[in-house]
């Protein structure tokens, strides 16, 4: 059924009924997904469903955090580099984006990203292609962007914090994640999961809830 919870969540309550449902809805479709929620949500979570229930669930799930890379450093992560093109650089590397290729790339607090990545983005974005730094070389690649953040991004764009454009291009399909304060039903079940969890030292309990 639409509101059955995902691989990977817990929880029958009445506020997630829509997520799910939601996210079944674009799992399909290579459409833009921007998931939205307080830390501890689970946006991770659906990222990593939408992905499993999609046609890409063959090819990789790519994860960047934007706020744990420093910014010198996210261009080279996100578009590669070629040998040379810069003090290190001592051998090419693919960036993230191109090892997505056939899957997606989940950028999470993606509201953390500098403008001036955004610009480089949201070229991607609306070209398809990356270009590594230090080559002149091009290449096409196909990957669907899922992008999470507790953030709120429209505020960001008035501020002028957050590009307008690229706020538009990623929340084509947007889906809000409620608070655990509006699914109080599910906290037992929450509950039991997670002492499975810490009982097996980490590994995944089977989801039966």
């Amino acid at each position: 059924p639409a509101t059955e919870p995902l691989p990977g969540m817990v929880g029958h309550a009445a506020a997630m009924a829509s997520v799910y449902r939601m996210a079944r809805l674009v799992a399909p479709r290579s459409t833009p997904v921007l998931i939205t929620g307080a830390t501890g949500t689970g946006k991770e979570v659906v990222a990593t469903a939408i992905h499993q229930l999609s046609p890409r669930a063959p090819k990789p799930f790519v994860v960047i955090n934007c706020a744990a890379i420093p910014e010198a450093l996210l261009e080279s992560e996100l578009f590669g580099y070629v040998r040379g093109a810069f003090t290190g650089a001592v051998q090419s590397r693919l960036g993230r984006i191109h090892a997505a290729h056939g899957g997606t790339l989940f950028l999470d607090e993606v509201g953390e990203l500098p403008l001036g990545m955004q610009s480089k983005l949201l070229r991607f974005l609306e070209q398809g292609e990356v270009q590594r730094l230090g080559s002149s070389d091009v290449f096409r690649v196909d990957v669907r962007v899922i992008a999470a953040t507790n953030a709120d991004l429209a505020e960001l764009s008035n501020k002028k914090q957050f590009r307008e454009d690229l706020f538009y291009r990623l929340s084509v399909f947007p889906i809000a994640l409620p608070p655990l304060a509006q699914r109080r039903d599910d906290i037992a079940a929450l509950a039991r999961y997670f002492l499975r969890k810490f009982q097996l030292g980490g590994e995944q309990p089977a989801m039966t809830e």
